[in-house]
Order: C-alpha cells, then structure tokens, then sequence
C-alpha cells in the first residue's frame, strides 16, 4: 500500500513517505477495532479521535487519516481513496513525512486504515 501511495505523490512531483512503526501500529489497531466493536468512522464509540490514537501510540506530530471498508485489495482500497476528495487530499498533503497501513480482513471487510505524520 505503501508503494502505492508513493507512487502518486512521485506523479505529483512530492517527496515518498517514510513507513514509521506507531503510525503503522495505530492504523492496525484502529482497523481491528473496527471489525470487532462493527462500526466505520474515523472516531471510535468513545469519541477517541485519529489524533488521539496516533498520539497513543507514540507519534508526536500526527497530519491525517484515511479508512475504507470492503475493498478486496490495496489496488482496490487506493482507487477508493485517489477518487474521494478528502482522501486523495490526504495522499497528497503537502509536509506529510511518514505514513502507517493497517488492515484487517474478516467478515465484512477488509477493514483498511492509512495513518499520516508530520515531521515530529
């Protein structure tokens, strides 16, 4: 996923994202507490927000979040999110540095977070 991302910041002339562990651990964790507690949002039941999690998980600086549900693979997941406004505005933000992937693929999904740093 990744790679694929890198891919269209490379055709918008911006700089590859960097994988960094807790942004990788918090997309993960916040895709398997989408499948286990059944909802889809990028605030939890309890109003934890993507910059809480980040932040949870150790990551000082965090820059923005992408979810999507049901997409069978990465190709797949990055095409929802290249054609979504918000999402594609994610990908491409300029001064992001890192990025964390996360899934979990079970009944009902895959459940598929990407997790956005600044420079920390």
């Amino acid at each position: 996923m990744t790679v694929l991302v890198n891919e269209r910041r490379r055709v918008a002339g911006l700089p590859p994202l960097r994988i960094d562990e807790r942004l990788r651990q918090s997309s993960r964790a916040h895709s398997e507490d989408m499948a286990a507690r059944d909802f889809f949002s990028h605030e939890d039941p309890a109003g934890v927000s993507p910059a809480d999690r980040m932040s949870a998980a150790g990551y000082p600086a965090p820059a923005a979040e992408n979810i999507a549900r049901g997409q069978p693979g990465p190709a797949a997941a990055m095409r929802a999110w290249m054609n979504s406004p918000g999402h594609r505005r994610n990908i491409l933000r300029v001064g992001v540095t890192t990025i964390g992937v996360g899934v979990h693929f079970g009944p009902g999904g895959p459940w598929w977070t990407q997790n956005f740093g600044y420079e920390p």
